[in-house]
């Protein structure tokens, strides 16, 4: 439950990124939308993404006798948790995915006598992380580009001149939310699902609501690092970042992929903002620094907790 409000805290508000650094609506507003989308994207995880379920168990991984106990499970979450709670407190998005992975191979290093099953944790979990934000980058580096110079409209355009993109803005923000609800509720319920702790059920929804207060009370300084820091945003490249992140963050729950939305959001505001020319690299440095020293972070800690139980 302490992963879950971690993540909340440091995932919840991405999807609103782009509408509160384009000025599209003020801080509370967008985390309003932000957490009801977040909510109901975690309940529909209960149909939508139940395969994910099995990848975060660590079966496959390591053995399933080993997966199916709580205290290989508190040492993944204790990973997970910790890093994740730690780069929200700097204000770094990081992916609770990346540290979930983390944690799945410290915490095997610590319990298990067999060796990690190095294929599946390239092919399952390092390959689509790896991969995702670079997608992701380009296709909305492609869209922006494409969009002409008069369907462009800056964060200080009235209202009246671009109504219809300020509503497709929210929609897509919203739409960003719901599926991070889809994609990250089951990563999380898994452990609890694998150690015979709760139903596949009573999980996501304990994950859910974790998740909302979580995103209710720490989101701020993430928020301010992806909505400010990063790209200067206007409306044409909010709803680029917006609908890449979507459209690749559902089609991966779906295929049971473990993706990052904090990788591919991040990705397509990267990309919006390196063809509009409006990325501010020493931040996007810091970002991806804070995204290589995830892995190992919680893999440490997980491992510490997984020889101490």
């Amino acid at each position: 439950m302490f992963l879950a409000f971690s993540n909340g805290a440091n995932d919840n508000f991405k999807g609103f990124a782009t509408v509160w650094g384009a000025a599209a609506l003020e801080y509370r507003k967008a985390l309003i939308l932000a957490t009801i989308a977040t909510v109901l994207g975690g309940v529909a995880s209960v149909i939508l993404a139940h395969g994910l379920i099995d990848q975060f168990s660590g079966k496959g991984l390591v053995g399933n006798e080993l997966a199916a106990t709580p205290r290989f499970a508190l040492a993944v979450a204790s990973g997970a948790a910790l890093t994740v709670i730690l780069a929200t407190r700097f204000g770094f998005p990081i992916s609770t995915t990346h540290s979930l992975v983390g944690g799945l191979i410290g915490a095997a290093l610590a319990q298990s006598s067999d060796p990690i099953q190095l294929g599946k944790l390239g092919s399952n979990f390092i390959v689509p992380l790896l991969t995702s934000p670079i997608i992701s980058a380009t296709l909305a580096w492609l869209i922006v580009l494409l969009i002409p110079n008069g369907a462009k409209w800056s964060k200080n355009s009235p209202p009246a001149s671009g109504p219809w993109a300020h509503r497709v803005h929210l929609l897509s923000a919203t739409s960003i939310c719901f599926a991070r609800g889809v994609n990250d509720t089951p990563k999380l319920a898994a452990l609890l699902v694998a150690a015979s702790l709760l139903d596949g059920t009573m999980a996501a929804i304990g994950v859910t609501v974790a998740m909302g207060i979580g995103g209710w009370l720490l989101s701020r300084r993430v928020a301010e690092t992806m909505s400010h820091k990063i790209n200067r945003l206007d409306h044409a490249q909010g709803i680029s970042a917006n609908l890449v992140t979507a459209s690749l963050v559902l089609c991966a729950s779906r295929l049971g992929l473990p993706v990052s939305t904090t990788h591919v959001s991040v990705g397509s505001i990267i990309g919006s903002g390196a063809a509009a020319g409006t990325l501010d690299l020493s931040v996007v440095r810091n970002i991806l620094l804070s995204w290589v020293a995830t892995l190992p972070i919680a893999a440490t800690i997980a491992f510490l907790v997984g020889c101490a139980t």
